[in-house]
């Protein structure tokens, strides 16, 4: 076993996909690091304290950025007291996340961290199939649901539409609405906002059309690969495997996931022999 996780670090040597370690650098600047970066480098690897820190020194900078005030909050309340106490038992299946059950369960992909946390996870990167967790009652849905709505990023261009927006509107007419948003958010100039926003779009419908979003999309895609090279390296195969499922779903053509997919399936059929 050993032997072969050496391998799999030399596998990568060379690599253009960041480390966690790069990527928790402060920039040279001394502007804190973005969203993005404080979400894939401490909040999905479970270092809450260390983000709960990033995220505060964001907002000092960026005191009105909802969808970082959103995730300070997911840090500090009481999971229980924001999603309910009463629960009911879900076997996790293969490709579930934190982020698609929030996006399924709670209406909004960005709750994943207090969902991680109503669970006990110390690491919401982590999911395995088989896995019982537990998810909120129908009425902490909805309750979520609502705080979400409170605390979710306004863009003015888009608000009316929002407003309006009907109760039963379908996932796929979701994704789009938030893709537009996306691009309304890049156009003012917040990138990270926008990616946020787009990643909702794309874990409600993997499939939706580009719309003026190849700023947004080709990094938010990086991310999503940077983040599976980490769990692979990590041998988390399941997790990384579902990650390049993820980005093949967007882009069949992303060169980078398929080889590395490859490489993942050949090394899990290796240690199941052993």
């Amino acid at each position: 076993m050993g032997a072969l996780k050496s391998k799999v670090g030399s596998a990568f040597s060379g690599t253009p996909a960041a480390t966690g370690a790069q990527a928790s650098t402060v920039p040279d600047n001394g502007e804190p690091l973005s969203l993005s970066a404080i979400t894939n480098t401490y909040l999905l690897p479970g270092r809450y304290a260390d983000g709960e820190q990033q995220l505060r020194r964001y907002l000092a900078k960026y005191p009105n950025d909802r969808a970082a005030q959103n995730l300070l909050r997911q840090l500090t309340v009481d999971p229980k007291v924001a999603l309910g106490a009463t629960s009911r038992s879900y076997v996790v299946q293969a490709g579930d996340s934190y982020s698609t059950l929030a996006a399924r369960d709670l209406g909004d992909s960005s709750q994943f961290l207090v969902l991680a946390r109503y669970n006990g996870s110390t690491n919401p990167s982590t999911l395995r199939a088989g896995e019982t967790i537990r998810l909120p009652s129908i009425s902490a849905r909805a309750s979520s649901r609502s705080s979400a709505k409170e605390t979710s990023t306004s863009v003015a261009t888009t608000a009316s539409t929002s407003n309006a927006t009907p109760s039963n509107e379908s996932p796929a007419a979701k994704a789009q609405r938030l893709q537009a948003e996306s691009t309304a958010l890049l156009r003012q100039g917040q990138k990270d906002q926008a990616m946020a926003r787009l990643d909702e779009a794309l874990t409600l419908d993997p499939h939706v059309k580009p719309a003026g979003d190849p700023a947004v999309r080709a990094p938010l895609l990086a991310s999503y690969h940077e983040r599976a090279v980490v769990l692979y390296r990590d041998q988390k195969l399941d997790q990384a495997i579902a990650l390049w499922d993820r980005i093949l779903a967007v882009d069949p053509g992303y060169e980078r996931a398929v080889i590395y997919r490859a490489r993942a399936l050949e090394l899990q059929h290796r240690l199941n022999q052993i």
